[in-house]
């Protein structure tokens, strides 16, 4: 049973920084990409960040220089380092394991981050 799971989220403060993570289990990991979604308040699920085994990160203008994503093949973890924080970062972060050559992808529950002060 494939399982992603993030944690990392909450309030943090305008400026601040905060670093998500995605566990994830029951599927050959190297195969797959990683990316990170997000969805804020009343608005439609975007991508911000990718990365494939062994490639190079992409990110959505939005967030490039500001948050760095990355992987660990040991631990079969992803992460999204985020720097800068902004109130209009505040979101739902999803961690997503897609692979186009396998036509699967994997969804996590959730991770919640506020940017407030």
């Amino acid at each position: 049973q494939v399982q992603i799971v993030e944690s990392g989220g909450g309030l943090v403060q305008p400026g601040g920084s905060r670093r998500l993570s995605c566990a994830v289990s029951g599927l050959a990991f190297g195969e797959y990409t990683m990316t990170w979604y997000r969805q804020p308040p009343g608005e439609e699920r975007e991508l911000i960040a990718a990365i494939p085994r062994g490639g190079s990160a992409h990110y959505a203008n939005s967030v490039l220089g500001r948050f760095t994503i990355s992987r660990d093949e040991g631990k079969n973890q992803a992460y999204l380092q985020m720097d800068s924080l902004k109130p209009d970062d505040t979101a739902v972060y999803f961690c997503n394991a897609q692979s186009g050559i396998l036509r699967k992808q994997y969804w996590g529950q959730g991770t919640q981050v506020t940017v407030s002060s």
